[in-house]
């Protein structure tokens, strides 16, 4: 058995039963830090990724996204999901090709989302959503991979909150073969619960990207697997930027203190 092979197989594990955290890191170090303090799985995030390199999010190419599953995949031994954003195509059949290429960099699970780019309308027409998760599925299977296929619906992200039709797409994607759902930027327990409801018994990703939930609250919920998207990245940046403004403003240095030992949280055994 591959690497991949142990890393999907123990990824599949943690959507069996319960409900598991999986965080997500921006760059080598934080996924390895996270790694570190002992998360089951890790998440890559396309805005935590475009902020360290100066862009915003969606600005980043489809080859800078491998280099970088790649490079977080290789670097920590748990598995790792792909924010693959929308498959970085519009057309099923590049769909199925950029998806087949992200297979390839090691990963155990991947995500494609619906949001069109157009502010008119910005999701998919559903027939054409529901095309792109059969060519995501079927590139998976071609490979033989197991690597589980995450479908989103981002109507509560692009400002269509219509929880019946978030229910309708996430149905109509978990039917087209997608493991996983996930609609982030639901917040109200009766929101959770009609998504969990609605797709079960396949597993349902929760997006914690503000404190209205606690691990538990969800796992009663029915939710099977918990991300944070760019918020751990946002949280940094705002240490950072904190840091910097009072340095700037005040010419003081006051954040400076109770500061992590960097090397120790990489590796426990340096001086």
């Amino acid at each position: 058995m591959s690497v991949q092979d142990e890393r999907v197989e123990t990824f599949r594990a943690l959507h069996a039963k319960g409900c598991f955290v999986m965080p997500n890191p921006w760059d080598v170090g934080s996924a390895r830090a996270l790694a570190g303090l002992g998360f089951p799985a890790l998440a890559t995030t396309s805005a935590g990724l475009a902020w360290t390199h100066g862009l915003t999010d969606g600005h980043i190419t489809l080859e800078h996204a491998l280099d970088h599953l790649r490079a977080v995949a290789g670097a920590v031994e748990v598995p790792v999901n792909a924010d693959l954003e929308g498959g970085y195509a519009v057309d099923p059949d590049e769909v199925h090709e950029n998806v087949r290429r992200a297979v390839a960099t090691g990963v155990a699970g991947l995500s494609i989302e619906d949001a069109s780019g157009d502010r008119d309308s910005p999701l998919l027409d559903l027939a054409l959503a529901v095309d792109r998760i059969r060519a995501a599925r079927r590139a998976i299977d071609e490979t033989r991979t197991g690597v589980v296929l995450t479908a989103r619906s981002e109507g509560f992200v692009v400002g269509r909150p219509d929880l019946d039709e978030t229910v309708r797409r996430l149905e109509a994607y978990a039917e087209a073969g997608a493991d996983c759902l996930y609609a982030p930027r639901i917040e109200t327990r009766e929101q959770i619960a009609a998504v969990v409801a609605a797709v079960a018994p396949k597993p349902v990703n929760l997006l914690v990207n503000a404190p209205f939930i606690t691990v538990g609250e969800a796992a009663e919920l029915g939710v099977r697997r918990i991300s944070v998207g760019g918020t751990l990245a946002r949280t940094a940046w705002g240490g950072f930027l904190t840091a910097a403004q009072e340095i700037a403003q005040a010419g003081t240095f006051t954040a400076f203190g109770n500061l992590p030992h960097v090397d120790r949280v990489l590796a426990p055994e340096s001086p």
